[in-house]
């Protein structure tokens, strides 16, 4: 397991440049609620999250790491912030993490409002 207390639900930040400022904003809201998660993320991402509301978010490097913390069940819920009005080199890695998150029912927010509802059936909204 990720964090010591085996209890703890686990949630992925990830967000795309452009989304980055959305994530922080999104968490910063929830602050009080994400509390009781184990936090990761992408590198930048988790950092800026962190800075921001002093949360720990154990960052990861971006790429296949997440995609097998779903397959092996290590993830409770998945937050994306894509950007899709820009073209991304790594689209193929982020359609794989999407797949992946699809096929192990993974709950999956890709948008601040989609967020709130995922975090609100997780019980902690």
């Amino acid at each position: 397991m990720l964090f010591e207390d085996y209890n703890m639900r686990t949630l992925a930040l990830v967000a795309h440049d452009d989304k980055k400022d959305d994530m922080v904003a999104w968490v910063s809201r929830n602050r009080t609620a994400l509390e009781g998660f184990g936090l990761v993320g992408t590198g930048t991402t988790g950092q800026r999250v962190s800075d921001a509301t002093g949360l720990v978010v154990r960052r990861l490097k971006s790429g296949p790491l997440g995609g097998a913390m779903i397959a092996e069940g290590q993830l409770d819920a998945l937050i994306f912030f894509t950007d899709p009005l820009t073209a991304m080199p790594h689209d193929v890695d982020v359609k794989s993490l999407l797949r992946l998150a699809v096929l192990y029912d993974v709950p999956m927010a890709l948008s601040p409002k989609s967020a709130d509802y995922v975090l609100a059936g997780l019980g902690a909204a």
